[in-house]
Parts: structure tokens; sequence; C-alpha cells
């Protein structure tokens, strides 16, 4: 449930992006509704609400969140600042990218591989399973992040669809890929851990 959290500022800016460009009055004051730049500010202000009540509850933010919210806040602001949207094109690729560096980072640093951090403590697996695993999720954001750098500076009419959209099926694709093979694993540790019985003669 944690990983599709982020998309609820994507799906917001979705929306607000897709509203034709309109003037709006409010308190007396007119913006301007629908669009890239208003719909990069929607990407802002609820991604400040959404991890602001996450870190109410929880007391916390974790590590991935902190960089999510950072990176929406970096390339956002550039973004209204500049008047441009080539700044927001970039976020999807350096925040995958960087995920990717820091899964890979857990090989050398660290007594543990990252996903295993993550994932241990539900999760009883072999060594080299968690290392296959980490290197699936390395994969992952590294293509997930050549794939929006691709559409984003390619297919200009469609980036916004695929950020979200694409970004979202591809996430679901490879949860489910990863439970599955998971679960052929788990069955085996379990009938390995099963302890043997063997009659034996008075």
């Amino acid at each position: 449930m944690k990983q599709f959290i982020d998309f609820i500022p994507l799906i917001l800016f979705f929306i607000v992006y897709k509203i034709s460009p309109q003037a709006v009055d409010i308190l007396g004051h007119s913006f301007m509704v629908g669009g890239i730049f208003s719909a990069t500010a929607m990407l802002i202000a609820s991604s400040i609400v959404v991890y602001g009540i996450l870190y109410v509850r929880q007391g916390k933010l974790e590590k991935s969140q902190w960089l999510t919210l950072v990176a929406c806040l970096v390339f956002g602001s550039l973004t209204l600042a500049f008047h441009s949207e080539t700044f927001l094109k970039w976020k999807a690729p350096v925040v995958n990218w960087v995920f990717a560096l820091i899964f890979a980072g857990s090989h050398f640093i660290g007594d543990r591989l990252l996903i295993q951090r993550i994932m241990g403590h539900a999760l009883t697996l072999p060594q080299p399973i968690w290392v296959k695993l980490n290197i699936a999720w390395i994969v992952f954001f590294l293509f997930c992040g050549a794939a929006n750098l691709y559409v984003a500076f390619t297919y200009q009419d469609f980036w916004v669809d695929f950020k979200v959209f694409g970004s979202l099926g591809m996430t679901l694709i490879f949860l489910i890929g990863q439970g599955i093979f998971l679960a052929r694993h788990i069955h085996d540790a379990d009938a390995s851990t099963q302890p043997s019985t063997k009659k034996t003669e008075d």
C-alpha cells in the first residue's frame, strides 16, 4: 500500500493538468486553473499535505518518502520559477535513478541489502534470493527512469499520461511479478524447514 501513496499527488496533478486552462476568481483574486503550471502547483501542495499527514500520523517519514517530497518541491518550484516544464520532466528519471543508486549501494555499504532491511522483518529468505530481489529493484528503477525520460522528451503530448499511468502500471506489474517470485521461494523455504519424520524400529 505504501508504494501507491506516492501516486495520490500525481493523480491530482493529472486531473488539474487535464482541465482546460481558465481563470478562476477566489476571494477577489484571479487564478489560472488547468494546464501544466497549475498542475505543478497542485503537485507541490498535495505532496506537502499527503506527506504532512503521514508525518503527523507516523511521527516520521521513510527516507524514500523524504526523497519523493524533496524532489517534488525542488523540481516543481524550478518549473514554476522559470515557467518551464523541462525541470518537471527530469523529476521522475532523477528520483528513479537515485533509488536505483541507493539499492545498488547497499551491496557494498552496510551488513544487509536494502530490500532485506525493508522486508526482512516479514520474510525469511536465503541470501541469494535477497540478492536477486535487490538486483530486480535496481533494474526496475533504472528502467522506469529511462522510460520516463524517453517519453517525456519524445512524446510531448503524452508524457503526463505516462508519468501517472505508465509509472503506476509499471509499478503494479513489477509488484505482481515480485509477489509470484516470492511465493515460489517462500514455499520452497517452508518446505525445507519442515522437520523430517522417520519411523524408528524398536
